[in-house]
Formats: structure tokens, sequence, C-alpha cells
């Protein structure tokens, strides 16, 4: 039998297998299905690992990649308990703090002493967006969800009535976090506007 240790590793990692079973209101890119959380997080990880040179960091800083990469790998599963909110529906996200902080507890508490802390602090410094591993992390949360949206003409955005101003709101932690990827957003959002993807207001 494995250690008590090994065993609480691998009730965490089984309990992870179920990031695979949250739909999001994303598409894919080629406008087939919706993507699961699974392949958010680790289309982020993707990302993180080689646009860091974007990334903002304090003067003689530099930027934790590694950080950065775990963030984005684990900052969505707490939502096998709290399940997802659609960003653009404001009635989704009522108590919906509450209920990730209460599956943090839970989920991150699955792992030993030593490692549970650890996630459980990594997975709230990038809700808090207190570092500039986690606003690269975060702002590479809104740039996959804006890449998605464009490159399947726009199609969860058109269902629900996203507005340029939404999303302007919603990805404004990308200018703080990598101001190029943020001018590089403004230009797909100026695009979906133009071609009916996004409403002007």
């Amino acid at each position: 039998m494995p250690s008590t240790r090994l065993a609480r590793q691998m009730q965490f990692l089984a309990e992870l297998d179920k990031v695979k079973q949250i739909v999001r209101r994303t598409l894919l890119m080629d406008g087939s299905r919706f993507e699961n959380d699974a392949e958010h997080s680790w289309h982020m990880a993707i990302m993180a690992a080689w646009l860091g040179e974007y990334a903002t960091v304090p003067a003689g800083g530099r930027l934790n990649l590694l950080k950065a990469v775990k963030m984005c790998l684990i900052h969505d599963v707490v939502e096998i308990d709290a399940g997802d909110a659609y960003a653009y529906d404001p009635a989704a996200l009522v108590g919906q703090t509450e209920r990730e902080r209460q599956a943090a507890e839970r989920i991150f508490g699955l792992l030993p002493a030593d490692q549970g802390p650890e996630m459980r602090a990594l997975w709230e410094e990038f809700e808090a967006q207190t570092s500039p591993e986690a606003q690269y992390a975060a702002a590479l949360d809104r740039v996959q969800g804006v890449l998605n949206n464009y490159h399947s003409q726009g199609k969860s955005w058109r269902d629900h009535g996203v507005s340029v101003s939404q999303v302007e709101k919603r990805t404004a932690v990308v200018r703080f976090g990598t101001p190029l990827l943020w001018e590089y957003l403004m230009e797909l959002v100026r695009d979906s506007a133009r071609r009916g993807w996004l409403k002007e207001a």
C-alpha cells in the first residue's frame, strides 16, 4: 500500500480529473464545441511558458515563470465544487467568491500539510493579483478568452449580447500584466465590433 502522503497526493490528482468535466461557455477556436476547464488551464500554461517576455516586472526584477505556470494550471480547480460562472452573467457571479473559497479549502485540503497550504496560497495570490506572476497569469486568463472568442467569430459574445465596454472592463488586468498584449487584444476587440461580433455599447 502507498504511504499516507502518497495516498493523499493520488487522491488530490484523482480529484483534479473532474476539471475535465467542467464545460465553459467559451468555444474552441474552430467553433466546434465548448472547451472545458482543463483545456483552458493547459492553454494558459503554454502561453505563460512562452510569452513571459511580455510580462510587466518591477525594474531589476525577474518573473518567476514556474510560479506563473503553476497558477495557470490550478486557478480554476475550485470550479470542481463552485462550478464555472460565465464572466458576462452578473447573476451567475453572485456568491461565486464564497463558493470558490469553500472549494479551495476542501480541494487543497486533500494534499499533505506541506503542499496544500502552498497550493492554496498560489490560488489566493492569483485571485488577489498581488504579484507580477499573478498579474501575468490573470492577464493570460483574459487573453485566452478573447482569442477563443475572436477565432470562433464571436459566437459566445453574440449569443450573450456582450459589448465592447464589457470586454474592455473584463480584460483591464491585461493592460497592467502584459501591456503589449493589451494593445493586441484591443485590435481584436475593435475588429470584432466592426464585424458585429460585439455590441458597440
